[in-house]
């Protein structure tokens, strides 16, 4: 539901600058807004989950992503688009730290139950987009908007009335299972000091060159691959849409192939959800940012020996990507104590989200002053970084 939200924005936007005869930059500035209280809210809404618990967030979350788009849709120009993006990110922020916390505290097969909650993020990911676009072929935007804003409604209720143990998957060993949220920023520092032995800080550290990996590639993919494709099979239109039709560029070939490397992704999550049951976490996601410093070494020699290649490229690409996220969620319950999920689960997705972002920055920066393959060649120094970290977690244990 959060990435669905996420990605319709790319597509609203389109019709956004026509509408209100705006630039990419200021409507750039107001998604950045939102993306960017998605990232930073994440610390803060760890320390709720915390003290509130998993379900509240989780329905505050829900309730408060429709509000947002019900106010987008009442939005009268790009001042009030900015403030319901900003809405948006603010309630959004604390679903990561809340999810994950349920899962990693209620259910005892975290690998199995980590891998469909990432299998449902792909979903989302992939058909946040198509769904929006087809939508706007029917209705006008913010009709659209509206209408988005009620599936998060209905799970809201959902989630009011379902019965579970949040705690089912703790046990004996984990420590502590009183709740024990700071009250005080005093407490906080101790909490936080608490929490940073030196196995999570190893694990933060590797979480955030993850982070500037993921963030790196998926910005800058969509343009990439339609340059490959170019280069592959010419400037070739599916002609699925109008040509003057406002989503009409969102959907041209490389789309397709974009949208189909998320949705391989699905896959990949269920892959590393498997291999957190079968091996460590920690030595799983050593092993798969091994896998993603190949990808990146590889990547652009294998695309550019044509349309074969560039679709094995994409494909094991979005496989590998998103099989490491399992892994990850995984190796940061491990090194986490159950009444401190929350705030572990805040400062790592403040380091995926908010440090990686500055992934973006550098890939751009790069592409922009030397080539593609300088740039693939940066983010392989991101995940080997990750794997040196990675091994010297491992021989601490």
């Amino acid at each position: 539901m959060v990435h669905i939200y996420e990605l319709s924005v790319p597509i609203l936007m389109t019709v956004w600058l026509v509408e209100f005869s705006t630039t990419s930059a200021v409507l750039g500035t107001a998604a950045a807004i939102g993306y960017g209280l998605f990232g930073v809210g994440a610390l803060p809404g760890g320390l709720l989950v915390d003290r509130f618990g998993s379900r509240r967030l989780i329905v505050a979350c829900l309730v408060g992503m429709s509000a947002s788009f019900i106010v987008l849709s009442l939005a009268p120009g790009v001042v009030g688009i900015t403030v319901a993006l900003a809405l948006w990110g603010l309630a959004a922020s604390v679903y990561h730290p809340a999810g994950l916390t349920l899962i990693s505290n209620g259910v005892q097969d975290r690998g199995q139950a980590f891998a469909y909650h990432g299998m449902a993020g792909n979903a989302g990911i992939a058909g946040g987009p198509l769904v929006t676009a087809l939508l706007l072929l029917t209705f006008e935007w913010r009709l659209v908007a509206a209408i988005l804003a009620v599936p998060a409604a209905i799970t809201a209720v959902i989630g009011l009335t379902v019965s579970f143990d949040p705690t089912a998957a703790v046990g004996v060993d984990d420590g502590d299972q009183n709740q024990r949220s700071p009250a005080s920023l005093a407490a906080f520092g101790s909490e936080t000091r608490r929490l940073f032995t030196i196995g999570f800080l190893l694990v933060f550290c590797i979480v955030s060159f993850n982070g500037l990996y993921y963030r790196g590639v998926l910005t800058f993919l969509p343009e990439l691959l339609g340059d490959f494709l170019t280069a592959a099979v010419g400037d070739l239109q599916l002609g699925l849409f109008d040509p003057d039709s406002p989503v009409a560029a969102e959907f041209d070939l490389s789309r397709y192939l974009y949208a189909g490397l998320l949705t391989v992704g699905i896959g990949g999550q269920y892959l590393g959800g498997r291999l957190t049951d079968r091996i460590e976490p920690d030595r799983g996601l050593t092993i798969m940012l091994g896998v993603l410093t190949t990808i990146a070494i590889v990547f652009v020699p294998l695309v550019e020996t044509g349309l074969a290649g560039l679709l094995v490229g994409s494909f094991v690409l979005g496989v590998a990507l998103f099989a490491i996220q399992p892994l990850s969620q995984a190796t940061i319950a491990k090194y986490s104590l159950p009444e401190s999920r929350g705030l572990s689960f805040g400062y790592t997705y403040l380091a995926i989200f908010g440090i990686g972002a500055l992934g973006a920055a550098i890939t751009g920066t790069v592409l922009t002053y030397s080539s593609v393959s300088v740039m693939f060649l940066v983010l392989a120094s991101f995940s080997v970084i990750g794997v040196s970290l990675g091994i010297t977690l491992l021989r601490r244990q």
